[in-house]
């Protein structure tokens, strides 16, 4: 019975720990490799935002995935994608990274990458490298 009742403290202990124990920044890193796809994914961004106004985002893009980050780039209705990076870089939890590696093989000047997206040596291994550092994986 003495040991019923020590094992039932201390799980009660382990227990309130963990309750009071402060909350894990959410941290979510999008992969977009395909433009078509832009559209869905800052939807996405944005629901997820409404749902988790803390959540840091890092969006990484490489292969064609990086034709939305373009000066002058539109998705299939006419809009410019760029307002859109703009609103949500303003939360100041998102990021928009581009692959350097893209850009060279496809021949692409640097400048043409709007101002909000920062560019990386490349895109997978930023990627790989965020989920080390505790970022979920997402890939609309």
């Amino acid at each position: 019975m003495k040991i019923i009742r020590t094992l039932l403290l201390a799980l009660l202990a382990w227990t309130t720990v963990g309750a009071t124990a402060a909350p894990r920044e959410e941290k979510v890193v999008y992969h977009i490799t395909d433009a078509s796809r832009a559209t869905t994914a800052l939807n996405n961004i944005r629901n997820h935002l409404k749902a988790v106004p803390g959540v840091k985002i890092v969006v990484v893009t490489n292969g064609a995935g990086i034709d939305f980050l373009l000066e002058g780039a539109a998705n299939a209705n006419g809009n410019p994608y760029d307002a859109t990076v703009q609103e949500l870089v303003m939360h100041n939890n998102v990021q928009f990274d581009v692959c350097n590696n893209t850009l060279e093989a496809r021949h692409i000047d640097k400048s043409r990458v709007i101002p909000e997206a920062k560019i990386v040596p490349s895109g997978v291994a930023e990627a790989a490298h965020l989920q080390f550092e505790g970022y979920a994986y997402l890939k609309p």
